[in-house]
């Protein structure tokens, strides 16, 4: 068995822990996910207790969700990626609906403004990321699972490789090709 589908097997048992409410599961997942949601949270929201609501709400989603996860369709860390940043847009939709939905006086619509510029570049940036996980999701298996660890994830290329079971050079390969790609795609669309 790969490594890959061997991770796939873990990742698919956790879920399915997590569907059936198992407290250690949902645990773990925030243990190995966490950080990497409440880095795209604190990108994304306007205030470090608004980024601290989302990461909550995000883990609740998944939770809600477990049941529908597939290895098959996605790694499990683009999965919660992608929940993450659908999450975080409809937060920041909300916020801005609210914002400037009220009718306010003249001091408080400058607030606003101010607001919703932030909310706007948070907006803006959680938009950028969907359309780079959207090129991720195009390369070949081994370079998204290695993008997505190293810059995403935050590890190291020797942790990949020791997790991958794959020799360090073939890592730093996939990695070096996956850029090279990434940067060709980004030139395809100048919105990205």
């Amino acid at each position: 068995m790969t490594a890959r589908k061997e991770q796939d097997a873990v990742d698919l048992d956790l879920m399915r822990r997590i569907a059936d409410d198992n407290q250690s599961a949902v645990e773990e997942m925030y243990d190995r996910f966490g950080s990497l949601v409440y880095r795209m949270a604190y990108q994304a929201m306007p205030t470090r207790a608004d980024a601290d609501d989302a990461v909550q709400e995000v883990f609740v989603r998944l939770w809600k969700t477990a049941d529908r996860f597939d290895p098959k369709r996605a790694a499990l860390v683009t999965w919660v990626m992608l929940i993450t940043r659908r999450h975080l847009v409809d937060r920041l939709r909300r916020s801005r609906a609210r914002i400037t939905a009220g009718s306010m006086e003249e001091a408080a619509v400058r607030d606003e403004r101010r607001e919703t510029e932030t909310v706007g570049t948070g907006m803006e940036r959680s938009e950028r990321f969907a359309q780079v996980m959207e090129k991720i999701a195009e390369l070949p298996e081994l370079q998204q699972n290695v993008v997505t660890r190293a810059y995403l994830g935050g590890q190291t290329l020797r942790q990949i490789s020791d997790e991958l079971e794959t020799p360090l050079g073939t890592v730093k390969s996939a990695l070096s090709r996956a850029l090279v790609r990434l940067r060709e795609r980004a030139g395809e669309e100048p919105s990205v």
